[in-house]
């Protein structure tokens, strides 16, 4: 039986997921499409976690007692693969699938226990981002093979800088129109000039990397493409403690970049490259989302990398 506070303003995914009809009406669906899951997969659930704006996750149980989380995501491209990447992996340094519903975009996972994220464990920046960066290696040394049902990342991509473009002149005209073209462009040509191609978790940040007991790192919420490796960094690298607060950022970023890029074996020049672009294109989409604040750091964050970078 679903628990008393499954639903309600208090979980992030119900105070996010209100700009459309068809995300109201998905919300208003997911009372019953929770309860429906429980009896199919015979699993209880408990309270939902209050991470996430597009997924409603919760603790579960399955009949024979083993640990699970039960994820819901609201139907959105970037959540379609999510699956097949993992079935991908095969549990070497992501979390296992129990059970899937692809209609519905459910999923029963494996739990990480004891679940500390990385931003939350114990020494310095720098040692976290490196026990990201081996978690990372692993991930793409599993080669991609025919068949594999993910996106391109240069099909999506490309599409994003068409929506930065749109985006830009329709709301974002007090935006930085140089650095709005230049993280556009680079949306386009980065992908073109890839010289090797890997499943790419596509969300890779501190908040996804838990402790678990199977291994000691394991990634959750993957948005997996195939495509240049570089494409992943952007995330773990920009989020991992607060790098552009200090009066030194451009320094500590730098170095932070050449860090990972050498651990990771990826030039350091298309790791900041990749920021741009993405810092853009995530700052038009919250302005689109109505968050102008957001749009404007991460404006500043994209600035202040391509400066670093030269471009």
């Amino acid at each position: 039986m679903v628990v008393a506070d499954a639903f309600g303003a208090h979980v992030p995914v119900f105070r996010e997921l209100t700009a459309s009809a068809q995300e109201r009406a998905w919300l208003a669906r997911l009372p019953n499409l929770v309860t429906a899951l429980e009896r199919r997969w015979d699993i209880h659930t408990g309270s939902p976690y209050r991470t996430g704006v597009a997924a409603w996750t919760a603790p579960a149980i399955t009949s024979d007692g083993a640990l699970a989380v039960l994820k819901v995501s609201w139907p959105h491209r970037e959540a379609r693969g999510e699956a097949e990447g993992l079935r991908f992996w095969a549990g070497d340094g992501v979390v296992r699938v129990l059970r899937s519903d692809d209609v519905h975009y459910a999923l029963l996972l494996e739990r990480c226990e004891p679940g500390q994220a990385l931003s939350e464990a114990a020494g310095s920046a720098e040692q976290r981002l490196a026990t990201a960066a081996r978690l990372l290696r692993r991930l793409w040394s599993r080669q991609p093979a025919g068949g594999l049902a993910l996106e391109r990342v240069g099909d999506v991509t490309a599409e994003w800088a068409e929506l930065v473009r749109e985006r830009y002149r329709r709301l974002g005209r007090h935006l930085d129109s140089g650095i709005v073209a230049l993280g556009a462009e680079l949306l386009v040509s980065l992908p073109t000039t890839a010289t090797s191609e890997v499943v790419v978790h596509g969300d890779f940040n501190p908040g996804n990397v838990l402790t678990a007991r199977r291994q000691p790192w394991l990634a959750i919420d993957p948005k997996p493409m195939i495509g240049d490796p570089a494409y992943d960094p952007w995330a773990m690298l920009t989020q991992m403690g607060s790098p552009f607060d200090g009066p030194d950022a451009v320094g500590v970023l730098g170095a932070r970049y050449r860090l990972f890029a050498d651990l990771v074996g990826e030039p350091v020049e298309r790791l900041l490259a990749w920021s741009v672009a993405r810092a853009v294109e995530s700052a038009l989409w919250a302005l689109d989302r109505g968050h102008p604040d957001a749009a404007h750091g991460q404006m500043a964050e994209a600035g202040l990398l391509a400066g670093i970078a030269g471009l």
